[in-house]
């Protein structure tokens, strides 16, 4: 009898794994509590997949042998709990697809910067003429590329949520960029649960296999500790010192490997800021120690260009600059957007909270910003932490206002940054969303 696969959501991932687990003989069903998107139905509909949308039928589900879940399902939801009791088999699209290539894995994850340093890793295995695929939280679904193309080597941006569900899978090359609190809300509201769940990135890797880390992460430390990972390390930080492999000193980046030694002009880097600098010096790493040339290297570090919502310059209106970093849903990435910003600022904050502290930016918010518009439904948390603390506070119910807000507050020499430090989903279909109607906007002035 045919092993069944049951998916659990059909957007990217579990459109892609569908096809996958069809290609490999599987019997194959696909069910969403959400509407399908007709591009994702008429996908399914190509491969004669069966699939059911806006429910899930109970009868057609707990009957499997394996379930693929989407990341964004959490382990609570009525129907997991089900298929837990009866010992059914969970994994994510990333551990079922990783059965079926022997490509090698570059595996990207971190509270903050992982998409950057994806992008920029792919960009340079790709200017180096690799062939490379691009997946997991960016590009297309990892099954459907594992399905239809073949390519050697994948660069995987991996979330806390993907990571969970993956067990047998292993990284070729991990890099972990910080750890900071985000998502508690899924993991119990404790930061150690979290931490183990970044910290998956190392399972199964062996002394042939390479951790690359932000050795300025205070997080990060204190588990190598405690874990001592057996692949080859190969931790980054902003200044040199004892065992760093990748640094700058005297306006230049060091990178050291097995495989020689990378030095590169720092301002010669496509992108600028401190954040920016550990994710170049890990794409760096992850390059390096494929044996991609320093030419190659060099070049790619250099025309890289940036990702879009994530401290993305908009425009200037009348002296003031717009900033969009609407992909900043959580705090850290705020702080790294402030610590960047040499002018005056109008800050645009809110949106579903997640468990926020907003004590790690509070300083940076006293030393830089003029006023807060407070963007969201419920901005109760951020008025009781920020009144008080900056010289004016004020509320908007939709980005047209909290830009028509912003214009009036901002002066010449200002920066407008939207960096909310928050998930979008209150008022806006996803950060892209946000920060598209944000642009919008702005270029309305």
């Amino acid at each position: 009898m045919k092993k069944r696969i049951v998916i659990l959501g059909a957007g990217e991932s579990g459109a892609g794994a569908a096809i996958l687990a069809k290609k490999q003989g599987f019997e194959v069903f696909v069910s969403d509590l959400s509407a399908i998107k007709q591009f994702y139905k008429d996908l399914l509909d190509s491969y004669a997949i069966e699939w059911e949308e806006e429910q899930h039928t109970e009868n057609k589900i707990l009957n499997a042998d394996e379930v693929i879940k989407s990341p964004g399902i959490p382990n609570k939801a009525p129907i997991i709990k089900k298929l837990k009791e009866k010992g059914t088999s969970i994994i994510s699209e990333i551990e079922f697809a990783g059965r079926y290539t022997n490509a090698k894995m570059i595996c990207i994850t971190g509270s903050n910067g992982k998409t950057t340093t994806t992008l920029l890793t792919y960009h340079i295995f790709k200017h180096a003429g690799l062939n490379v695929g691009l997946a997991g939280n960016v590009g297309k679904s990892f099954a459907l590329q594992v399905a239809e193309e073949n390519f050697d080597y994948y660069v995987l941006e991996l979330s806390s949520f993907q990571l969970d569900d993956m067990y047998s899978f292993k990284a070729d090359i991990a890099i972990l960029m910080n750890i900071t609190p985000d998502h508690l809300d899924r993991y119990d509201y404790k930061m150690q649960n979290y931490v183990d769940a970044k910290f998956r990135i190392l399972q199964n890797q062996t002394s042939d296999d390479v951790f690359v880390y932000m050795n300025d992460d205070p997080v990060i430390q204190a588990e190598i500790v405690k874990i001592q990972p057996k692949a080859e390390l190969y931790p980054f930080a902003e200044k040199r010192s004892a065992g760093v492999r990748a640094y700058t000193e005297d306006g230049k980046i060091y990178i050291s490997t097995l495989n020689g030694n990378f030095i590169m002009e720092q301002d010669l880097l496509a992108l600028t800021g401190t954040h920016n600098l550990y994710n170049s010096l890990a794409a760096g790493i992850a390059a390096k120690v494929s044996d991609i040339s320093d030419e190659k290297i060099r070049e790619a570090l250099h025309d890289f260009k940036g990702v879009e919502h994530r401290l993305e310059r908009v425009t200037r209106v009348k002296g003031v600059e717009y900033i969009n970093d609407s992909k900043a849903t959580n705090v850290n990435s705020c702080w790294y957007a402030l610590q960047s910003m040499q002018t005056p600022v109008v800050l645009i904050l809110g949106g579903t909270d997640k468990g926020n502290d907003y004590t790690e930016i509070e300083a940076l918010v006293c030393e830089k910003v003029k006023a807060i518009i407070c963007l969201g439904v419920d901005n109760t948390k951020l008025h009781s932490f920020f009144d008080g603390k900056v010289p004016q506070m004020t509320d908007a119910l939709s980005m047209q206002e909290a830009v028509d807000k912003a214009y009036s507050l901002a002066e010449k020499g200002d920066t407008v940054l939207l960096s909310p430090c928050c998930a979008s989903f209150d008022l806006f279909k996803s950060y892209e969303d946000r920060g598209t109607q944000f642009k919008e906007c702005v270029r309305a002035l």
